[in-house]
């Protein structure tokens, strides 16, 4: 590996909001505390804190027409277009961003994320 290879990658230090980098063998060393521009943690994002975001979980799809809809009473079974174990989407202001399952928290329904989807650009 040459010299010009010998790049410093910031990677977070999610435990003291400190930034490390990565060098040579991949050991870890803390970074001069005089660069601040690069130096990010979650405190960055407080501006965003509270900026409501709409998540839903779909568990499936039906489709079917406003008169079945309308025939539909207590009990009924709408069958999902998805089966049992299957993973479910979860969208973040209509925006699929995660896959995951869904489980039983103190007597309520949850989600685990699985897996994280990238968006393309």
């Amino acid at each position: 590996m040459s010299d010009t290879d010998n790049k410093e990658v910031p990677l977070p230090d999610l435990e003291n909001g400190a930034m490390q980098t990565v060098e040579d063998a991949g050991s870890l060393a803390p970074m001069d505390e005089a660069d601040e521009s690069v130096n990010r943690g979650a405190a960055d994002l407080e501006a965003v804190f509270d900026v409501p975001v709409q998540v839903s979980a779909v568990l499936g799809r039906a489709r079917m027409e406003v008169g079945e809809l309308l025939r539909l009473g207590p009990g009924a079974v709408l069958e999902l277009d998805r089966k049992v174990g299957e993973a479910i989407d979860i969208y973040v202001n209509n925006r699929l961003v995660a896959r995951g399952e869904v489980v039983l928290v103190e007597e309520k329904l949850g989600v685990t994320m699985t897996e994280i989807i990238k968006a393309d650009k």
